[in-house]
């Protein structure tokens, strides 16, 4: 992962004359972690823990370096080490990088390139972390087929922000030397001790409330990287008898390889469980070379493993793009014996052909290494060979979006092509879809303006899910708030609009995966029962005009159990309707095992598996019977008949594209159907 993680190469001086300070068994250590990360991914769909060792070794290489220039009284000198730094990492990532936007104009469906196109610059500059945890993306998926080629570029993201900050500290911690005059690891200690408490404290906090962004979260992975910082300086005073350092040795390599296999990394990561692997490599540090025929050493010694280590950056950065797009290109969700040792195969081919051509040379590069300013240009080219053909994509694609946007009114009816009699002129023709197969990320429903003033939550836990927009127009105004999850969330869209022409304040109360209902009832994932609670405490503190939420959950397929009131939800509006507040219930939409519009590319709309019984995801009338005997003012809007068919739910419904991904309706669908939710909704509440 990267080089002084995967940098530091001390050891490429002939290795009977290696640089003081290398440590061969931390780069069989390095080549070992690789290895656990390609085959978990590959074999085994699981997360390993072998991201977190190399955070450690790279805390550590990095930790090494900067304390013997401090003690031996030379300037850090900050911007020669970024320039050199970046100068290292960046060529392995263009190639690769260049490599997936090959690969995704040759193997990755349309719909997926605005994603791919997006995550390259958060890739190229070091903060695709930040956006997968904007996104809370299920990095663990099962089917991997559906995963991003550049998503394992969040480590590398978080590294790079790590190298920008660590010579900081470290800086700081010359300052607090001299100013208190301490020795300077005592300086160290006390910076990097402070960073490691009150990370790790964060890190347990996040974890246990929002585990998904908390993996991503650089602030839950700075004590990581900590702990290889105080590793160093607790080193020299860990003197162990041989036969203990060779115990170490093989139980931080058994705690190492089993660990994936023996905890929850997906779930519980990267919490206090992550010392797990933390530990294992601090025992495989601490064993050293232990001189013994029988330590771990002689293993991590191996010279094919040194080997490997020389190139793991590049192995971690080729193997899940390879793994992708082998996935995507032959239409599967995971991969066998032979697939995976292709693979693999593949994956260490182009790991060493990017280190023996790209990174070995210009690291070495006598010229860049003289001045400051040359490295900044070998920064500049590589930037700029990999956002040129990025920006030049994006412009294409979206002239091509403008170009269907402009022709929308003629050629794409959406809903309204299902009104009785319609007898609109637009023709089926494929090259009028809306929403662009290479605009989708445009599609996802979203609020205007996150809650301020009054609106806004006390607890945090509500106020990062609240949003709100209102007219301009307050003569006519009603206070709606929309509750639950992403199902609830998307028909913010019509009422919206509608809300602009009428004067109305539309406020969101949105946690995905969480539908409403009384907290202890709905549990689908484990901080859902708070949330429900404090989500009814504000809802009976503002007390809006009426609350609207999704009321039925419907089936993804005929195997998936019959469409049913959401669990819980009853006691819940009938807690609103006692304290005066009126509700709407909104029948959910169908929902699918795969992508509709994924279907629509490979099989073209008029394909049968395009457009599935509806039998097999709604049922003949709409399960509301629960709530109105809880709740009997309840309001009801079923809009199955303007989002399906009499038989059939269509991925493409006058030229628009009904679903966004297997449960979720397009922008621009939604749009089109915002006649019908208002004759509905206007019933629903009597207005």
């Amino acid at each position: 992962m990267h080089q002084e993680v995967l940098v530091t190469r001390k050891h490429e001086q002939p290795r009977a004359q290696p640089k003081p300070g290398f440590r061969p068994e931390v780069q069989g250590l390095r080549a070992l972690a690789v290895l656990m990360v390609v085959t978990y991914h590959i074999w085994f769909g699981r997360v390993s823990g072998g991201v977190d060792i190399f955070l450690l070794i790279s805390a550590f290489l990095l930790t090494l370096s900067f304390v013997r220039k401090l003690e031996a009284g030379r300037a850090l000198d900050l911007g020669r080490y970024w320039l050199h730094m970046f100068k290292r990492l960046l060529p392995a990532v263009v190639v690769v990088l260049l490599g997936i936007l090959a690969a995704t104009a040759l193997f990755v469906p349309r719909s997926r390139w605005s994603e791919i196109l997006s995550q390259t610059w958060s890739s190229l500059f070091y903060f695709q972390n930040w956006a997968l945890a904007a996104n809370s993306v299920d990095y663990y998926a099962t089917d991997q087929s559906i995963a991003s080629p550049l998503q394992h570029f969040w480590s590398l993201s978080v590294q790079g922000q790590v190298f920008i900050l660590w010579p900081l500290l470290f800086a700081l911690a010359a300052v607090i030397a001299k100013a208190a005059k301490i020795r300077i690891r005592r300086a160290v200690l006390l910076v990097f001790g402070s960073v490691f408490v009150a990370s790790l404290t964060f890190s347990i906090y996040e974890t246990y409330t929002n585990q998904v962004h908390a993996y991503f979260d650089t602030r839950t992975r700075l004590w990581e990287f900590a702990f290889g910082t105080l590793l160093v300086l607790a080193l020299p005073y860990l003197k162990l008898p041989q036969p203990v350092r060779v115990a170490a040795g093989w139980i931080g390599l058994a705690a190492m390889l089993s660990g994936g296999f023996i905890l929850d990394v997906q779930g519980q990561f990267p919490g206090y469980v992550a010392l797990w692997p933390l530990v294992a490599a601090a025992l495989i540090i601490l064993a050293g070379q232990t001189e013994s025929p029988f330590g771990a050493d002689r293993l991590l010694t191996w010279k094919p493993l040194i080997r490997l280590g020389d190139m793991s950056y590049a192995l971690y950065l080729w193997h899940w793009p390879v793994l992708i797009t082998y996935l995507i290109w032959r239409g599967r969700e995971e991969v066998g014996p032979v697939g995976g040792t292709a693979i693999i195969g593949l994956s260490l081919v182009l790991a060493y052909l990017t280190t023996r051509f790209v990174e070995r040379p210009l690291r070495s590069l006598a010229w860049a290494e003289k001045k400051k300013r040359r490295a900044a240009v070998v920064i500049a080219v590589c930037v700029a060979l990999v956002a040129t053909p990025v920006a030049a994509w994006q412009g294409g694609l979206k002239l091509e979006a403008d170009r269907l946007a402009a022709n929308a009114d003629e050629n794409n009816p959406g809903a309204a092509a299902l009104l009785p009699g319609y007898d609109g002129n637009h023709t089926d023709d494929p090259a009028t879809y809306l929403p662009s197969l290479t605009s989708l990320a445009s599609e996802a429903v979203h609020w205007r303006q996150p809650c301020s003033g009054a609106s806004k939550p006390k607890s945090d836990v509500l106020a990062e899910g609240c949003g709100e927009s209102f007219s301009e127009n307050r003569g006519t105004e009603k206070n709606i708030l929309i509750v639950g999850d992403s199902h609830s969330l998307q028909w913010l869209v019509p009422l919206q609009t509608i809300g602009d022409e009428r004067g109305w304040r539309v406020t969101t109360l949105f946690k995905g995966g969480c539908s409403f209902a009384v907290a202890g009832q709905n549990l689908r994932s484990p901080d859902c029962d708070e949330w429900n609670r404090l989500a009814l405490e504000y809802i009976l503190e503002r007390d809006p005009d009426v609350v609207v939420t999704v009321g039925t959950r419907a089936t993804s397929g005929p195997d998936a159990g019959p469409e049913e009131v959401v669990t819980g939800l009853a006691p819940a509006l009938k807690k609103l309707t006692d304290y005066g507040i009126q509700t709407v219930a909104i029948r959910d939409n169908p929902r699918f095992n795969d992508s509709p519009i994924e279907c629509v590319e490979a099989n073209g709309s008029g394909n049968d598996l395009c457009n599935p019984e509806r039998s097999d995801h709604l049922a003949p009338e709409a399960p509301f019977v629960p709530l109105k005997e809880a709740a009997p003012d309840v309001g009801l809007i079923d809009l199955s008949d303007f989002i399906c068919k009499a038989d059939s739910c269509p991925a493409v419904i006058g030229n628009v594209f009904v679903y966004l991904d297997t449960n979720h309706i397009t922008k621009s669908y939604l749009e089109s159907l915002t006649f019908a939710f208002e004759q509905q909704w206007l019933h629903a509440t009597g207005w």
